[in-house]
């Protein structure tokens, strides 16, 4: 899609493109300085480490990532975990009781619980039998208020990566924000969408440090995508929306990429470990290609083996009530002592 075919203030809420943004204290006064005297935040003054508050841009945090992933600060918003930042984009782009937006299911379920906190349709298209879109559907539920396509890709929680040609397709015929949620994208083998935001203009990118980087006690949720987008959304974000302590443990681990290098590597052993002994267990019927941190089975009966797993003391996640998931538990690739456990446990049942 080229910039000329997408048009960004049609689908900005007029409440929002008229809205003036709040201006915090540290908003007026950027120039931080240690010698300088403090006196216009009605802070406590009493230095214990987290009595001033946090930069409200996140600006050294958002430097380390721009480094990280190869986009520009002005293209990047973080925000209290990914459902803040998912929550933004309804209340900036969608007017309630007027506008939709489309989901795939099964899919991530805060997508319409925010569509329908905000008050917005949500329009449900089934993904295909092999969990892909189906373009042909989708595109005949657009109208001219839909404003947001969500495509969770490597999906959850079918584990699955959406096909790029599909994609594209999508990108390229949906007049709207096309939002990728890549929640799980350390763990695929294909590479980030964000290397596509210069040639689509209504693409965002959402990505986390809950999952790959073990993170997920701070909440800390990125936002990927043009300037203007950015821009937008930096109007209605709570001023100081990342705390201080979130700032820097994300600092911390974001520089120690050996570690989350090396966490990373393990998760997809156990995960090739625990996909081969799973297809042993007799009462799995099928193991679904897996693009995440977990994986999804059907099984014989899901909610019996969900039951005895929890009275072996393990804890899985059963899918059964998802669209197209019946009969699935979804396990999540645990640490090598965990996943053995886990095993034992499937073997006794046997």
């Amino acid at each position: 899609m080229s910039t000329s075919t997408f048009n960004l203030d049609r689908l900005v809420r007029e409440n929002v493109s008229k809205l003036k943004p709040y201006s915090s204290a540290r908003d007026e006064f950027k120039d931080f300085n240690e010698d300088m005297v403090f006196l216009d935040a009605n802070e406590n003054p009493y230095n214990n480490g987290v009595n001033r508050y946090p930069d409200p841009q996140q600006i050294t945090l958002k430097q380390h990532l721009s480094s990280v992933k190869r986009v520009p600060t002005d293209q990047i918003l973080l925000g209290n975990g990914s459902d803040e930042v998912l929550d933004l984009l309804f209340r900036a782009f969608c007017e309630p009781k007027k506008d939709n937006v489309i989901t795939l299911p099964p899919t991530y379920g805060m997508y319409s619980v925010l569509a329908a906190t905000n008050d917005i349709a949500n329009r449900e298209v089934l993904l295909t039998e092999d969990f892909q879109p189906d373009v042909a559907q989708i595109l005949e539920q657009v109208d001219h208020q839909t404003k947001i396509l969500f495509l969770c890709s490597p999906n959850n929680p079918t584990a699955n990566s959406f096909e790029a040609e599909t994609i594209t397709e999508l990108l390229e015929s949906f007049k709207g924000i096309v939002v990728i949620d890549e929640a799980y994208v350390d763990f695929m083998e294909g590479e980030s969408w964000s290397t596509k935001l210069q040639q689509y203009p209504n693409l965002v990118i959402i990505q986390t440090l809950s999952k790959a980087y073990g993170l997920a006690g701070i909440r800390l949720g990125i936002c990927y995508a043009s300037a203007a987008i950015i821009a937008v959304l930096n109007k209605i974000k709570p001023p100081y929306n990342v705390n201080e302590l979130t700032q820097k443990k994300a600092l911390e681990r974001i520089l120690d990429f050996e570690s989350v290098a090396t966490e990373i590597n393990s998760i997809l052993k156990e995960r090739d470990i625990l996909s081969k002994v799973l297809l042993e267990v007799s009462f799995v019927e099928k193991i679904f290609p897996s693009e995440a941190n977990f994986i999804l089975a059907r099984v014989d009966d899901a909610d019996k083996r969900y039951n005895e797993l929890i009275k072996k003391g393990i804890v899985v996640r059963n899918r059964s009530t998802q669209a197209l998931c019946e009969n699935t538990l979804r396990f999540t690739v645990g640490t090598s002592t965990e996943n053995k456990k886990l095993i034992a446990a499937l073997k006794e049942l046997v």
